[in-house]
């Protein structure tokens, strides 16, 4: 199994880049909830062991390296809502949430690099996409450990609003419990109409 490392910010930093940004987001495949994204520059003489792609990492080790992260880093959270992401699709609505987490960062990053294979529309900072960037980049994980840990914490503050649904266990996902609450309890504020399961719902015929 391999595991991020700092070999493409080490490339851009003997390019003359000074601050280097990885830049992800979580939330895409959830039924309710904002997808939320995080940018983090990293200190490159003070990087804390075990980055990792959040999904590769148990709770506990998340939320140590999160507190760590907020430490030691430099970083920025923002989302897109549920009216936006029904509006604009989900590709555009995680587009949007990067785009202002980069844009809450200060002083600005010089240099981006974004997981996955597209780099949001608009950007005016020189940019790599990076497919699988959380696997290969230290600064990408770090901001996937930052942007989970956000999420899931608001999904419980949302769970206690909203009991039945599973929130605080499933996030928001579509898990079996999940979906039959949907059935049982009907759709909340907080679900995302533009997705099938929940539209289904809305429009049974």
């Amino acid at each position: 199994m391999t595991t991020p490392d700092f070999e493409l910010e080490k490339a851009l930093l003997a390019r003359g880049c000074l601050r280097i940004a990885g830049v992800d987001e979580v939330g895409r495949g959830p039924l309710a909830g904002p997808v939320v994204a995080a940018a983090v520059i990293l200190n490159p003489d003070d990087i804390p062991d075990g980055l990792n792609d959040s999904k590769k990492l148990t709770a506990k080790r998340r939320e140590a390296l999160d507190g760590a992260l907020r430490e030691r880093a430099d970083f920025a959270v923002a989302e897109a809502s549920v009216a936006e992401i029904d509006e604009i699709n989900i590709l555009r609505a995680s587009h949007l949430a990067m785009a202002r987490a980069i844009a809450a960062l200060d002083p600005a990053p010089d240099f981006l690099l974004i997981d996955g294979n597209m780099i949001p529309s608009g950007l005016k900072i020189p940019s790599q996409a990076v497919i699988k960037g959380d696997a290969r980049s230290v600064s990408i994980a770090a901001a996937s450990i930052i942007a989970k840990n956000w999420r899931d914490q608001l999904m419980v503050d949302l769970a206690q609003q909203h009991p039945g649904y599973g929130w605080e266990t499933n996030a928001g996902y579509p898990s079996k419990q999940h979906k039959q609450a949907l059935q049982n309890l009907g759709v909340t504020p907080h679900h995302r109409r533009s997705f099938k399961p929940v539209h289904n719902i809305l429009y049974q015929e």
